[in-house]
């Protein structure tokens, strides 16, 4: 899987698609959830929420990514890489769903076959009384051999870019 136009024809890794919308996680996978107060105000809602839906916050968490469309919207394919020529791990995903209201503003994506992990993660701003605020919820479990023989370590990576994406977030929005 080279291209994002080799993702047009992949079905999903997982079968529980969209349960992060609806605070889910199937039997058998990992949870994570991680919370963060991001700031406060109008501006503040917005850029974050800009720089969740457009990939800034990938991209400034250290993934090179490409996707079918910028802002993301359902149906989106997106592609990411981390690490270098042959090395590189492909982290190919699909969104499934979009929050844009008011309040609210992010997506989730799904795994596609070849992502190390099978699950889903979603990625949310949201204006609170007491602030804005970013939630990035996942579930997950190994879906690759070399993920399955990494063990928590797999768990560990994940919780690690979690803490990129939030300090990414957060540096892009001041």
């Amino acid at each position: 899987m080279k291209t994002l136009d080799d993702l047009a024809a992949l079905r999903f890794s997982y079968d529980a698609v969209g349960s992060t919308r609806f605070d889910r996680t199937p039997e058998g996978y990992h949870r994570m959830d991680l919370r963060t107060r991001i700031g406060a105000g109008d501006q503040v809602f917005r850029r974050a929420g800009e720089v969740v839906t457009t990939w800034q916050m990938h991209r400034g968490a250290g993934i090179r990514i490409t996707a079918t469309d910028t802002p993301a919207v359902i149906g989106t394919n997106c592609l990411g890489k981390l690490g270098i020529g042959a090395l590189a791990i492909t982290i190919p995903c699909r969104v499934v769903w979009t929050a844009d209201d008011e309040d609210h503003r992010g997506f989730a994506y799904g795994t596609l076959p070849g992502h190390p992990e099978s699950g889903e993660e979603s990625f949310l701003v949201t204006r609170e009384p007491d602030g804005v605020f970013f939630t990035l919820r996942a579930y997950s479990r190994p879906g690759t051999w070399y993920t399955r023989l990494a063990g928590p370590l797999g768990r560990t990576t994940q919780q690690l870019y979690a803490r990129r994406y939030t300090q990414a977030l957060q540096r892009l929005v001041a």
